[in-house]
């Protein structure tokens, strides 16, 4: 006897627990991927209406303004109101592109990175350009949580935009973007790279250098679209063992092992109302706190979030703190 059909992801509220993190398909003898199934689900339950307020308007925001953060594209840049950062003109090439990304321009907290890398980015003496406020979100969340017809015309809009600008090379701030854009967009007919693999070519060909020094005892954090989704470990601890100052410890769930912070599969627009137990950015802060370092270090701006909240929740604020990749990159230049 044929069952009912399966429901959606409103009546299955567990779907949104899910951070498309991709364990589930790293581990599965079978090659199957739960993780697409659960995409499916909130397909269906937005093809209803029939999301969260916090889900819908993080959608609209992307369609209406090209950012989930329900901010207006005309302040995309003011992250480099101070800076002087270069905004590619219209139909001009862009060997080197630098993808911010919607985090990094408008989150308070992430626009300190941007800004950091900014400066690494200078100090390499780099020619590169941004796309200023014309650059419009990857879509990497928004497919995520289900959205595929908004996904389809960013990728539409952003694949226009790279090649009106004959885009040679793109380096993005988050790893979300660098995923979609190299797995999701099709043949873009250029190179997608995370910036801490940038950061690796330059420390290698000596144009970038350290003059200070950060005395820190540190460890990290693989975020999940680095590294389970793009296989991309070893970069970021190479800068990081460059560093001069820098003592780095590995967590002992590491690399392929390593723990979600829950910030991916579009769980920074979920209401956690229904949440139960510590929560993984909680478990992954106080593993570091075990180990005695001083600073987590990640390269990923939901990380970056979710672990300094879990820092606050879990109360270690006077035990331990969060920095991304490029601050403290930056704060030895």
């Amino acid at each position: 006897m044929i069952g009912p059909g399966p429901k959606d992801a409103q009546e299955r509220p567990e779907a949104w627990n899910c951070t498309t993190c991709s364990n589930c398909t790293e581990r599965c003898p079978k090659g199957v991927k739960p993780m697409e199934l659960v995409i499916g689900l909130r397909s269906k339950a937005i093809e209803k209406g029939r999301v969260t307020p916090t889900i819908r308007d993080a959608l609209e925001s992307t369609f209406k303004h090209g950012n989930p953060w329900g901010r207006v594209r005309e302040k995309r840049m003011e992250w480099a109101d101070e800076v002087a950062v270069p905004v590619a003109a219209e139909g001009e090439e862009v060997p080197l592109l630098w993808f911010v990304g919607c985090t990094p321009a408008y989150d308070p907290r992430v626009q300190e990175v941007a800004r950091a890398l900014h400066s690494l980015l200078e100090a390499a003496g780099l020619s590169y350009s941004t796309l200023g406020t014309s650059e419009s979100c990857c879509g990497n969340e928004v497919k995520r949580m289900g959205e595929e017809g908004l996904f389809e015309l960013l990728t539409e809009g952003n694949r226009e935009l790279f090649s009106a600008h004959s885009v040679g090379r793109i380096v993005a701030s988050s790893p979300h973007c660098m995923n979609t854009f190299a797995n999701e967009y099709g043949d873009l007919g250029c190179e997608v790279v995370h910036y801490s693999q940038l950061l690796e070519e330059l420390l290698d060909g000596g144009k970038l250098t350290f003059g200070g020094r950060a005395e820190k005892k540190v460890t990290y954090h693989d975020p999940c679209f680095l590294g389970k989704h793009n296989g991309i470990y070893d970069a970021p601890r190479t800068v990081l063992e460059r560093i001069p100052g820098v003592e780095f410890i590995e967590l002992d769930r590491s690399r392929e092992r390593a723990l979600c912070c829950e910030g991916g599969g579009g769980r920074m627009w979920v209401e956690a109302e229904d949440e139960r137990g510590e929560r993984l950015a909680e478990t992954r802060v106080n593993d570091a706190v075990d180990l005695g370092v001083d600073l987590i270090v990640t390269g990923c701006p939901f990380c970056l979030l979710t672990l300094e909240d879990a820092v606050k929740t879990s109360g270690n604020e006077e035990r331990i703190q969060i920095a991304d990749l490029a601050e403290l990159a930056a704060s030895a230049l």
